[in-house]
């Protein structure tokens, strides 16, 4: 007898999660003008994180972790506060706090000095960025000031003086997402200061153009450090990143590039979706540090930071479709002053979530972009399917037993 209720209790336990799924899933989604309710929540329970040791955590996991969590926390932070005057002020402190953590030993040790820029430009353009920002939401003392002109000025020195548009990120590597990332911080520049480099930034554009991947149109994923030639082509996990920062650099470029990507990246495996594939459609491939394992060809990171990517672009459908499956699919968990995802067990994820969602639109799109109407129905079936499982034995059960009772009635 305990037995019974026992499993009957974990039977309502895994219906009643499924109901909370169902609901988070059909709630509204911000869309690429709204910043999500529990971006606080997300932010502290990241603070919270990078001070048990997050970021060193996540250095371990890839060479860029600890960089990226404390440059996607003070960025995040950033976009939150350009849209709420009254938390500003702390907006600044904790980006600052963050931008301090990649200025550190820790986060320029596993970069070389002796580059041009030094440290790479994996290094030299998410730093630069995160000053711009911090200096644009009005937190720029003279000292910071004089940092962003001084590494904006190395960053456009290392550009005119390369036979390539896509500098090195480590000695003898290059990917064209970390090239993108910098020169977004100049044009930034020049938007906050006075203008400089718009001729460093349309070379890089007219460079750019001559070296995109020829099997898709799109920046390719990795080149040759030495001349820029294709090494590998597109992939998600760079293009949902470059699709982040193009905007802010040249509007046409980035709408026709961001229309290309979306044609040849966006599924729907199997009818659920949608997704993004790290491969485009006829190229298969296996995952990697990047993309992390693949599901039937989908990256799931490239997936959750494509949110980010949509709604810097004004694609209101898929930024609110990707927002929907992650509250379904990122087993999130929401505490009082603390949200996380898939238990908390990858801070690394909440920072590009986080990020991601609180992105706002830089630019409109060409055309309207639409998605399946029907995107749901897939998977509100499985999870009603779910929700009901416990409870097929027992009505299997009561059915025979009415059954056989008719029969002896009969």
């Amino acid at each position: 007898m305990r037995a019974k209720w026992v499993v009957r209790g974990l039977g309502m336990v895994v219906t009643l999660l499924c109901v909370l799924a169902m609901a988070r899933f059909v709630w509204p989604q911000p869309g690429p003008g709204e910043q999500p309710g529990c971006t606080y929540r997300q932010l502290a329970f990241l603070r919270s994180a990078l001070d048990d040791g997050a970021d060193h955590e996540a250095q371990e996991l890839f060479p860029e972790g600890y960089v990226f969590m404390n440059a996607l926390y003070g960025l995040s932070w950033l976009q939150a506060g350009e849209r709420d005057m009254a938390r500003r002020p702390q907006a600044l402190r904790e980006s600052r706090w963050a931008l301090r953590r990649l200025e550190s030993a820790s986060g320029t040790a596993v970069f070389d000095p002796r580059m041009r820029p030094a440290y790479g430009v994996y290094w030299a353009g998410w730093s630069n960025w995160l000053r711009g920002r911090v200096i644009a939401l009005g937190g720029g003392d003279d000292e910071l000031v004089r940092r962003f002109e001084a590494a904006t000025a190395e960053l456009a020195d290392a550009f005119t003086a390369s036979a390539t548009p896509f500098l090195a990120a480590y000695p003898g590597q290059a990917w064209p997402v970390d090239s993108t990332v910098a020169i977004a911080s100049l044009r930034l520049h020049d938007r906050l200061r006075v203008p400089r480099f718009g001729a460093v930034v349309d070379r890089w554009l007219a460079a750019a153009r001559d070296r995109l991947d020829p099997a898709t149109g799109l920046l390719p994923h990795e080149v040759s450090a030495t001349d820029g030639s294709v090494l590998e082509g597109a992939r998600a996990t760079s293009q949902t990143l470059i699709h982040r920062f193009l905007p802010e650099i040249d509007a046409e470029f980035a709408r026709t590039q961001y229309a290309a990507f979306r044609r040849q990246f966006l599924a729907y495996p199997g009818g659920f979706g949608p997704a993004l594939r790290e491969f485009p459609h006829g190229r298969d491939g296996a995952g990697d540090v990047d993309s992390g394992p693949l599901v039937a060809g989908i990256s799931l990171s490239a997936t959750v930071v494509g949110m980010g990517a949509a709604r810097a672009n004004g694609d209101r459908e898929l930024a609110t479709a990707l927002g929907a499956t992650g509250e379904l699919l990122g087993l999130p968990v929401t505490v009082p002053g603390s949200k996380r995802y898939a238990f908390g067990l990858m801070p690394i994820g909440d920072a590009f979530v986080v990020w991601s969602a609180t992105a706002r639109p830089v630019v409109q799109p060409a055309a309207d972009f639409a998605i399946r109407w029907w995107w749901r129905l897939p998977w509100l079936l499985l999870v009603t399917v779910v929700a009901l499982a416990p409870w097929i034995p027992l009505l299997c059960r009561r059915i025979r037993a009415r059954t056989a009772k008719a029969f002896r009635a009969g």
